[in-house]
């Protein structure tokens, strides 16, 4: 399963940067190919400055070796070693109109000292970041979602939507990172499900990512903004920012498996600002866009 989810992602990321460079029409991704000396290693791929892509990155790393410490304690575990391949995405668009967009699709094995495959799990999702609120696009980004979840199970998006509702959560701050979309870990061989299901689910939502947002950039890249509503993007990137660096375990796992340090932190977008105590003038779009982080929204 290794093997088959590995060859799967070195192909999306290749279909995935492609489109993109398309839809930018300027910038192209650069590449970085990386070891780790632990073991594994990756291919990161960073575009910048580009005509519509302010800066993005669609990485695949393949890491394995001996479980960390800290990472032995979160999973309740003694000493072990481990295997995990994944694809991490992010995308900070230059139009505030625009949104920024997060995708993740992962596979994590766990062995016991003969070698023998002890614990497997996927996980992954995709979710918008909206700095100016479309709400065809939301629907539009979760219709996506909701198509490729009811293929496998009508139970998943509901469940999977709560999920990403629930992790994407800016507590110090009591309000969602954005609109949403799908967050899932830990799925498991079951009674009722095989690991080629999974296999299959989490492929199926992989390949619906560039359905669900690129129609989004391409309708939205065009439209004019204002100085003003350009610094509300970078102070909505602050709270991003603040997601990334204190909740995400994504994040939190790369840092804790000595993993590449630029390939990790290249979420995090290149202009950025926190004003002090900042509150959205009333009534004002930007308000409207806050009322809705703070209340999670049904959008199918």
């Amino acid at each position: 399963m290794k093997d088959k989810f590995y060859q799967y992602i070195l192909k999306l990321q290749d279909q995935i940067t492609s489109i993109l460079e398309s839809v930018d029409g300027r910038a192209k991704f650069r590449e970085d190919l990386w070891e780790r000396s632990e073991g594994g290693g990756g291919r990161t791929r960073v575009i910048e400055n580009g005509a519509v892509f302010e800066k993005g990155g669609v990485n695949i790393s393949a890491v394995h070796g001996k479980l960390p410490e800290t990472m032995q304690k979160m999973f309740g575990v003694g000493e072990a070693d481990f295997f995990a391949c994944g694809l991490s995405l992010v995308i900070h668009p230059k139009s505030p109109m625009v949104p920024t967009v997060h995708a993740n699709w992962r596979y994590f094995e766990m062995y016991d000292d003969e070698g023998k495959v002890i614990n497997s799990w996927f996980g992954g999702g995709q979710d918008l970041t909206p700095y100016y609120l479309f709400v065809e696009d939301a629907k539009h980004f979760h219709k996506t979602c909701k198509t490729a979840c009811d293929k496998h199970n009508l139970k998943f998006y509901p469940k999977f939507k709560k999920q990403c509702d629930a992790y994407f959560w800016n507590a110090h701050r009591h309000e969602a990172r954005g609109v949403g979309g799908l967050f899932f870990d830990y799925c498991k061989v079951t009674e009722e499900v095989s690991m080629g299901d999974w296999f299959n689910f989490v492929s199926e939502v992989g390949n619906s990512f560039c359905d669900a947002y690129v129609p989004i950039v391409e309708k939205r890249k065009g439209l004019p903004y204002t100085p003003e509503q350009r610094t509300w993007q970078e102070i909505r990137r602050g709270r991003y920012v603040e997601f990334n660096l204190v909740h995400d375990k994504g994040t939190l796992f790369g840092l804790k498996t000595n993993g590449r340090i630029e390939s990790i932190l290249m979420s995090l977008p290149p202009h950025v600002q926190w004003h002090y105590d900042h509150h959205p003038v009333s009534g004002s779009e930007e308000e409207k866009l806050i009322q809705i982080l703070e209340n999670p929204t049904d959008w199918v």
